[in-house]
């Protein structure tokens, strides 16, 4: 399973707040991720240093998960000239768009060593192959 931003069975719809809504008015960055399957289900690990768990929120409607929150700038000198400037701060949000097959509802996260990953697993739900009655004559 391929993971691209705009297409493929798991993708990112990270629209601005200015071109559609995907994205609150508040967000200004989107973190690197990873998603991949796992024999079990799948694996989402986001890349969010600097940040406690308390200040996450993730979000499932359908198959899709908002992940969000934001990561506090507090250690850049008030008077500093920045030579380069990669770490992004402020408020952030993802929203990934998951491949049917998956229970969204029993996902379990967990943030450590800046990083949170998110295991979600198959879905037990399985489709039979049923006959529906036909009752004579009502």
């Amino acid at each position: 399973m391929a993971m691209c931003k705009v297409s493929s069975s798991v993708h990112f719809v990270t629209r601005s707040a200015a071109g559609g809504q995907e994205i609150s008015s508040r967000a200004h960055w989107v973190p690197n991720t990873d998603v991949y399957a796992t024999d079990n289900g799948l694996v989402v690990k986001v890349e969010l240093a600097g940040m406690r768990s308390e200040h996450l929120e993730i979000t499932v409607e359908g198959n899709r998960m908002r992940i969000a929150g934001s990561r506090p700038d507090g250690c850049r000198a008030a008077k500093a000239s920045f030579l380069v400037m990669e770490i992004n701060y402020g408020p952030f949000e993802s929203v990934l768009e998951l491949p049917s097959g998956y229970d969204l509802g029993q996902a379990k996260a967990a943030y450590l060593n800046g990083f949170l990953r998110i295991d979600v697993p198959l879905s037990q739900r399985q489709v039979k192959n049923t006959k529906v009655p036909v009752a004579e004559g009502v």
